[in-house]
This record gives structure tokens, C-alpha cells and sequence, in this order.
């Protein structure tokens, strides 16, 4: 059974840090991009980060700069580190696995919850 499992969301404060962590199960975990998307309230899911196998990353325009997403895979575990938070950044965020290869391969964490206040 596949299973993705979020950590690290909370309440931070305006220019904050957060550290979100996804610790994968039931895959080859090494053989998977991994990314990380948000939604707020009113909004379309966006894509935030993304990482490939061979660790070649992405970024939305809007934190650039600000986030990094990287992966350990001894761990099977991607992580979002989010640096000079905005209340902009306030939103669900969920962990997704993809098989780059093969479809039908797609799977996502429960997501968690990332608050920021002014």
C-alpha cells in the first residue's frame, strides 16, 4: 500500500520558516519525481516545487528565491524548506509522487496545513 505522509505545517509569522517533510512508502521512492502543490481558499491547486529522480528542480515564479525542495532517498523523503513567508504562502499544501514512465502511477499525501500571519 502506498502511503505519503505529511509533517512540519503550523501557524508562522510574517518573514518565517517552515520545514515541510513527506516520508513515502509502498514505492520505489528513487524512481519518482516528487512535488510539492498548494491550494488556498478560492483558488486553483498550483504547483509550488518539483523534483525529478535525477534531482533536477522547478519553481513557481512566486517563490523562487524563497523555497527549495530537495530529496533523501535512503529516507524516501522529500522535503519544502520555506524561508520570508507571506500571508500569500497561506495554504493546503500536499506531497504528490509521480511515475515519469508509466501511467497510473500517481499518488498524494493527505496535505497540511500552512498558515502565515501578518
Amino acid at each position: 500500500q502506498v502511503q505519503l505522509v505529511e509533517s512540519g505545517g503550523g501557524l508562522v509569522q510574517l518573514g518565517g520558516s517552515l520545514r515541510l517533510s513527506c516520508a513515502a512508502s509502498g514505492i520505489i521512492f528513487s524512481i519518482y519525481a516528487m512535488g510539492w502543490y498548494r491550494q488556498a481558499p478560492g483558488k486553483e491547486r498550483e504547483l509550488v516545487a518539483a523534483i525529478t529522480s535525477g534531482s533536477n528542480t522547478n519553481y513557481a515564479d512566486s517563490v523562487k528565491g524563497r523555497f527549495t525542495i530537495s530529496r533523501d532517498n535512503a529516507k524516501k523523503t522529500v522535503y519544502l524548506q520555506m524561508n520570508s513567508l507571506k500571508p500569500e504562502d497561506t495554504a493546503v499544501y500536499s506531497c504528490n509522487a509521480r511515475h515519469l514512465m508509466v501511467a497510473g502511477y500517481d499518488y498524494w499525501g493527505q496535505g497540511t496545513q500552512v498558515t502565515v500571519s501578518s
